[in-house]
């Protein structure tokens, strides 16, 4: 593992965001959501792509706040053009878990 400098972490705009919409990517190569979120007035509605499919059905999806990173280059993902990174955690079967906090927080609030 490398060290970074907490200037380096500070360049990775981590922020809450609610799924305004969940829904399955049939293009996908690997089985993903497509996602809409929602991260307060100062970023807007983010479109994202999510390999959650293991443990996450698309209408439990939506009302639920997870962490995105929007700094990220705009991807093109199929037919999608990916706006932000949803955060998870790999479980020991090796599915993906969402990062998200453990109370109500703004949206747009930043992880520090």
């Amino acid at each position: 593992m490398n060290d970074i400098s907490f200037d380096d972490f500070l360049k990775v705009e981590l922020r809450v965001g609610r799924v305004l919409a969940a829904e399955v990517f049939a293009e996908a190569r690997k089985p993903a959501y497509k996602l809409q979120v929602d991260f307060g007035p100062e970023i807007g509605i983010r479109k994202s792509s999510a390999q959650i499919t293991q443990l996450y059905q698309p209408h439990d999806l939506v009302g639920r706040l997870v962490v995105g990173v929007v700094n990220f280059p705009r991807k093109q993902i199929g037919p999608l053009m990916s706006e932000c990174l949803i955060t998870g955690f790999h479980n020991a079967d090796g599915h993906v878990a969402l990062c998200v906090p453990d109370g109500d927080v703004p949206l747009g609030t930043r992880l520090l």
